[in-house]
């Protein structure tokens, strides 16, 4: 039998069985406008042209009609069914397909096409694949590279948890503007939030990237709203800080259906506020702390301000 990734049920088999969380009535601050115009058809029609998936879809982010509307999208590769299953997350759960090696070119052509300035590139988890997919990682940057030479490269990787650590100096050779990987939440959380990963791990990740290509920015971010308090919070911050971390995204955790982790509270536009100035605190280049900040929202304009910052940072201004 098929499976359509429409209905819920198929798309998140291991959630199925559990309890419904009720989700709570979304503050004024968190609404946004439904998707559409001119700006969001053409970018949808070329990622259908193009066959590619993108994680504003498949996650059903809230920015997508604004960042459609300007040609912007988070383009995610290797599939649309991911190995794992974070009770936060709403891509779909299970076996994925092979890889296809003509991916990256498309990708290529896509971001050719919409004339972007900096993309990211995204994946699903993929625990099948020997090298969780770093190799097609590296061939996708050498695509867009090639193609436009003149776009700056952001990705948002994988843990590469199940893998030899050697698969990351592939992807870090291939040399991407920015190394993003998410550490999602506060380690307490793990277990209910991110059972599939592991804190440290993650963390060290970030810290590799740096040692093997100290030029390269990178970032992670986390979610709020999800029963952490403010000291686990700031103990994040510091984490990251002491693994050479650049930029930090903060957004507010928003639960995609009933069967997913339920919304501990909303957290108000003042507390991310708080976080912000924490964090440029701490050191960080770059924070983007708002309820609706997700990893790729805003990233051109923000990997423009990362690069003044750390120029400024070297006294190069």
């Amino acid at each position: 039998m098929t499976r359509d990734l429409k209905i819920p049920e198929q798309r998140h088999p291991e959630k199925a069985h559990r309890p419904d969380n009720a989700q709570p009535k979304k503050p004024a601050w968190i609404r946004v406008k439904a998707p559409g115009g001119k700006g969001y058809a053409d970018t949808r029609k070329i990622m259908r042209d193009n066959n590619l998936v993108t994680v504003c879809e498949e996650a059903g982010c809230p920015n997508v009609g604004e960042c459609w509307s300007q040609g912007h999208a988070t383009m995610m590769i290797m599939g649309e069914i991911c190995t794992r299953g974070c009770t936060f997350c709403n891509i779909a759960t299970g076996r994925p397909d092979t890889l296809d090696a003509f991916e990256p070119g498309r990708v290529a052509h896509a971001v050719e096409k919409l004339g972007l300035n900096h993309v990211v590139i995204t994946s699903v988890d993929r625990d099948d694949l020997k090298d969780g997919g770093a190799d097609h990682f590296a061939q996708t940057i050498r695509a867009i590279r090639h193609r436009s030479p003149k776009t700056t490269i952001e990705i948002l990787t994988p843990d590469f948890l199940k893998c030899d650590p050697s698969v990351l100096e592939v992807v870090v050779e291939a040399r991407p503007d920015v190394f993003n990987h998410n550490l999602e939440t506060v380690p307490g959380l793990y277990p209910s939030v991110r059972p599939g990963a592991r804190y440290f791990h993650s963390l060290r990740l970030l810290q590799r990237v740096k040692e093997l290509d100290p030029g390269v920015f990178t970032k992670s971010g986390i979610m709020v709203g999800l029963g952490e308090d403010s000291q686990a919070v700031k103990q994040v911050m510091d984490d990251m800080r002491a693994a050479d971390v650049d930029f930090l995204t903060i957004g507010q955790y928003l639960q995609p259906t009933p069967k997913h982790h339920r919304v501990d509270r909303f957290v108000t536009p003042e507390e991310f506020k708080t976080y912000e100035k924490a964090a440029f605190g701490k050191g960080f280049l770059m924070v983007s702390a708002t309820p609706l900040t997700r990893s790729s929202y805003h990233a051109g304009d923000d990997f423009a301000r990362l690069r003044d910052a750390r120029q400024a940072k070297l006294g190069l201004v």
